[in-house]
């Protein structure tokens, strides 16, 4: 795939290759408006009776997974669908809290597609593809009528209307909600879909089953090896297409608002097969997370975004102050520093900007709480405001769920204290890159939702995840697979084919050589300590010298790994610290990967911000001249061993016409 390669100037000169540009080709000429007509209409069609011969199979059952199973199941294709957790409602889908963007503009406060499509571009400082977002917004009204007749229990207003609220980066109300839960109501809404199409067997579904990698015969994705879980035996399973929608990486962090079990496996695993990994530096840091309280954690809890509607964040303007009772310091002692800083915004300004302030006022010495390491690590969220002039029964009704879940972890009621918050890591905008037809640079290989990188630029807006899986799963990946499928049905695989036994043997291999090792550490100190160099270097803020030494130390982390980690248990039953060590050994490699990404990119622009490029004021500084481009990078081998070959990078030129480039201001 790669043409000459050319070596990069600088201190990352010996890191990577740059290889020969990439360029989406599917997207349709003309209007950016009329781009998505005309790709649904050009796409090929499947007739009915030809789509019982074709088979897909999904990777992954949370919104986009869900949403594809169920959409492609109905339209009788054969679908598998493979989750590691024992029921699709588990997928990490459901614990997203705020909401879900939708350009209705019910609220008549000056919403349209266009502005919902330029918001995106703005919020992900220009670093994101025209053409997907743009559908995004025009699939994002479809969405809400999907889950309303779904029966998704969205907040309504007293009328019966649907009701809106605000969330950051963005000056109107488009945020559909159904109260804290949004997430888990929207993902019910899909499990049923999906359920029916199991009962009508359209689709066969394997819970507890991990896939551990991807089948490429004749060039094309053709299936995927997956572990039983439960049995721990290894599977092959056969399909015309693939598609992977198995979410973020944010697990490299080891502390991050994921669930436990989220991983990159699915994704290294089809990156190893030759699928190009898209901008795996952006990675988003929640600013509105419960803080750290000690070294025994194993994950971190989020508090929604939409509680920033409401809630003021301040901290106090003198550093003696932040240890007394919040309660005791007076309105002319705090300092609101959002809404002093950005006036046209406040609180609701993006979640990198309102991180990297909460940073800032910490590192000054003015942050809240127990002290971490030098500083405190905490922000107060304040709702004593929105209680006076709502009463506490309007904010018990909009917010009641998430104030209790902070009162369990906390033991503090936050209706009469302010909750104390901090950024931490939640969403990662790379992915695998992906076209206009969310098809990976391997044919018959689609990816959908957090798993590939096509929406978000350099960061995520809030409420932006729960439609781009939807849209992926419902709308896009429907009308774009079957221009696909059409060319088939193709030609039949077997077991004995060599491509699958190369896979299945490879899998099989390597469990021999994780349980082989018998070392001395367990899988989990490796995480911790890889997680500790992600954040410490590769976190809220990076720079040149910082990626350099924890690129270094990941090298020699990984290194150790496979000579002294320690998976106890056996192949042929059901063992955690096997899947933990699998999973762990993908995660060492994406770090590096990670780290030289970041490295190469010598600009600052939504949550990647390198130390060396900002302005005078702190904000980040974007160079279009240098980096407006997408990073889409191959891998180049390796022992599987801890040794990995120096990266391929390709660059995706970003063009943008319908949209002015311009420095981000939310002031």
């Amino acid at each position: 795939m790669t043409e000459t390669l050319n070596k990069p100037e600088g201190v990352d000169a010996d890191y990577y290759s740059v290889g020969a540009p990439i360029a989406d080709t599917k997207a349709p000429a003309g209007p950016i408006e009329n781009k998505w007509t005309l790709r649904k209409f050009d796409a090929s069609l499947v007739n009915p009776a030809n789509r019982r011969k074709l088979s897909v199979i999904i990777v992954g059952t949370g919104l986009a997974g869900a949403a594809a199973g169920a959409t492609l199941g109905e339209a009788g294709y054969h679908v598998k669908s493979f989750c590691f957790q024992d029921s699709p409602r588990r997928a990490h889908s459901i614990a997203a809290q705020g909401g879900i963007n939708a350009a209705k503009n019910y609220k008549e406060d000056g919403d349209s597609i266009y502005r919902l499509f330029y918001d995106t571009v703005k919020g992900g400082d220009y670093r994101a593809r025209e053409t997907n977002v743009y559908r995004l917004a025009e699939v994002s009204a479809n969405i809400i009528d999907q889950c309303v007749a779904q029966g998704v229990p969205f907040a309504r207003e007293y009328g019966g209307l649907l009701d809106n609220r605000s969330f950051g980066g963005v000056q109107v109300s488009r945020t559909f909600y159904a109260r804290g839960q949004t997430g888990q109501q929207l993902l019910i809404g899909a499990y049923q879909a999906l359920e029916r199409q199991i009962a009508a067997g359209t689709v066969e579904m394997y819970a507890r089953h991990e896939m551990l990698e991807l089948i490429v015969a004749d060039g094309q994705a053709r299936g995927i090896i997956a572990r039983n879980l439960v049995t721990g035996e290894i599977e092959t399973h056969l399909a015309d297409a693939v598609v992977l929608a198995s979410g973020g990486y944010g697990n490299v962090f080891f502390l991050s608002t994921n669930a436990m079990g989220s991983n990159v496996t699915a994704n290294w695993r089809a990156h190893r097969k030759g699928a190009y990994f898209g901008n795996p530096c952006y990675t988003q840091i929640h600013p509105t997370c419960i803080p750290v309280s000690g070294d025994h954690q194993s994950k971190l809890t989020l508090m929604s975004e939409s509680l920033r509607n409401d809630g003021r964040i301040w901290v106090p303007k003198r550093k003696e102050d932040c240890e007394k009772d919040p309660r005791q310091i007076p309105e002319e002692d705090r300092d609101y520093y959002l809404e002093r800083i950005y006036p046209a915004f406040g609180n609701l300004v993006p979640r990198d900007i309102a991180s990297r302030q909460a940073k800032n006022m910490c590192d000054e010495g003015r942050g809240v709480g127990p002290m971490v390491g030098d500083f405190r690590r905490g922000v107060y969220l304040d709702f004593a405001d929105a209680i006076a002039r709502l009463g506490k029964p309007a904010v018990e009704a909009k917010y009641g769920n998430l104030f209790d879940m902070y009162a369990r972890i906390t033991g503090e009621n936050p209706y009469e204290t302010p909750m104390r918050i901090y950024p931490a890591v939640h969403y990662t905008m790379g992915g695998l890159w992906v076209d206009y037809d969310l098809q990976s640079s391997i044919p018959g290989l689609f990816v959908t939702g957090e798993a590939n990188f096509s929406d978000h630029g350099a960061n995520r807006l809030g409420a932006s995840a729960l439609m781009q899986g939807l849209a992926d799963g419902y709308f896009v990946l429907p009308n774009t697979i079957r221009d696909y499928l059409a060319k088939g049905p193709y030609p039949t695989l077997d077991e004995n084919d060599p491509s699958v036994a190369e896979a299945r043997t490879s899998v099989e291999d390597r469990t021999r050589r994780l349980l082989a090792i018998n070392g001395e550490r367990s899988v989990d100190s490796f995480h911790k300590e890889l997680g500790h160099i992600m954040w410490e270097y590769c976190g809220m803020e990076r720079t040149e010298t910082g990626l350099m030494k924890a690129i270094d130390l990941i090298r020699s982390l990984r290194a150790e790994f496979w000579r002294n980690v320690r998976v106890l248990g056996a192949a042929d039953t059901l063992n955690q610290s096997l899947e933990k060590a699998g999973r762990v050994a993908d995660f060492l490699e994406l770090g590096e990967l990670m780290c030289i990404d970041a490295l190469h990119r010598r600009e600052s622009c939504g949550g990647h911000f390198r130390a060396e490029s900002q302005t005078e004021d702190g904000e980040a500084l974007r160079h279009d001249d240098e980096f407006l481009y997408v990073a889409a990078w191959e891998y180049a081998g390796g022992s599987g061993e801890g040794e990995m070959g120096a990266p391929v990078l390709h660059k995706e030129d970003l063009a943008y016409e319908f949209i002015q480039l311009k420095q981000r201001s939310y002031k």
